[in-house]
């Protein structure tokens, strides 16, 4: 039998689509299968670091791309306490000339848009909406997928099934059913303003981090600098899967108003006329990623803390590791597929989990109260804007 060529992507995500392109430009034939009958926008803004815009621009996106990214000046480290800023650390030029490609921050529904264009216009990717894989089966040849929906076939025979299907992937519970989400205890509270309504300081191109007890705001513009996407993480006890459930504006600013930050936080705070909230669960490290000719990545694998704003940023450079290690491998033997999937783990695990450690490490320092965040404070003051950006290298020089 003639070994097939094609590769079955769960999710339609960024992941799975970046993952689509990435295996296509490998000369795989793809195949993305979405549960949704149509793909809509879930989140309001995202940062797309130099480690994934650069992976984004290798596929052909940056054309799309720069047309609705903005590039923001700088991150401003801010103090909820005074409301003035601890720290800047350049962006811009400084960002895109030490790591050789851009800082990005975008609408999320522009990059998926952007992302879905790029997908429409390949020949060799085919996307399959309102439908769900039913049944995975390995075998010597690779797997046999059973599709449930709107498919014209209900069974695809492929080289290897790759599940990006979120946090909540139905691929991991097949294939890992011990490996379930874990609620860490916190949620993220998003809105959007528009930028008219605020005043010209608190709109520049930057983005802004917020720092109080228990609590840190993230805002950034978006949209041409039209909106200013607003994100506020805190402690709760409200762990309800989903993505957008809606949020109560009194309830928000009410904390705020009791945790006394600043008047310039609190005013943004009171500027976002519809909230949405969602509980941030996270995935327990596993051994594999991985099982015969079937992997994981992005979320679905190793959901994080948006606390180093890299979950996206994960599952982009996940896409790329995982089409070139399957790119690479050789079709002579029947364990191909899984061995090029082995690699891929291998290869993702450690830098990954180090990510992962880092964005718990930043929650604990940016919800720091009292004598704690004074001693936070001048320790950021002391080392200074490009010490603190340095510190990001690691993250932001990766290649795949």
């Amino acid at each position: 039998m003639t070994r097939s060529r094609t590769v079955v992507v769960a999710g339609a995500g960024i992941g799975g689509l970046t993952a689509s392109l990435a295996l296509a430009a490998k000369g795989f034939r793809v195949l993305i299968i979405e549960t949704a009958e149509r793909l809509e926008e879930a989140g309001a803004g995202l940062q797309l670091s130099p480690n994934a815009s650069r992976i984004l621009i290798g596929l052909g996106l940056h054309a799309r791309l720069s047309a609705c990214a903005l590039v923001p000046d700088a991150i401003s480290i801010m103090s909820a306490r005074h409301g003035g800023e601890i720290c800047r650390l350049p962006l811009a030029e400084t960002a895109t000339s030490r790591a050789g490609a851009p800082y990005w921050v975008v609408h999320r529904a522009d990059l998926q848009s952007a992302l879905l264009e790029q997908v429409g216009a390949h020949p060799d990717i085919e996307l399959r909406l309102g439908t769900a894989i039913e049944n995975a089966t390995s075998h010597t040849e690779g797997v046999t997928v059973n599709l449930r929906g709107s498919s014209p076939d209900r069974e695809k025979t492929a080289w290897a099934l790759i599940g990006a299907d979120g946090v909540w992937s139905a691929l991991r519970d097949r294939l890992f059913p011990d490996a379930s989400p874990l609620f860490s205890g916190l949620i993220a509270w998003r809105g959007t303003i528009d930028a008219a309504h605020l005043p010209h300081d608190m709109t520049a191109r930057r983005v802004q981090l917020w720092m109080g007890p228990d609590v840190h705001v993230v805002a950034y513009p978006m949209s041409g600098g039209r909106q200013i996407n607003i994100v506020a993480l805190m402690p709760d006890a409200w762990n309800q899967p989903g993505w957008s459930a809606p949020g109560d504006a009194a309830d928000i600013k009410r904390r705020f108003a009791q945790a006394r930050w600043s008047e310039p936080a609190r005013r943004m705070i009171d500027a976002v006329d519809g909230w949405r909230k969602w509980a941030l669960f996270t995935i327990p490290p596993m051994a594999a990623w991985h099982c015969d000719a079937m992997a994981l990545l992005g979320d679905a694998a190793h959901a994080m803390l948006p606390f180093a704003a890299q979950g996206a940023g994960m599952a982009i450079e996940d896409a790329a590791v995982l089409a070139q290690c399957l790119g690479d491998a050789t079709n002579e033997r029947g364990d191909g597929a899984a061995a090029a999937l082995a690699r891929y783990t291998g290869l993702r695990r450690a830098r990954v989990t180090r990510v992962q450690k880092l964005a718990q490490l930043n929650g604990r320092i940016y919800h720091l109260g009292g004598a704690a965040a004074l001693a936070r404070d001048l320790a950021i003051r002391t080392m200074g804007p490009q010490r603190m950006l340095a510190r990001q290298d690691w993250i932001y020089n990766w290649r795949p």
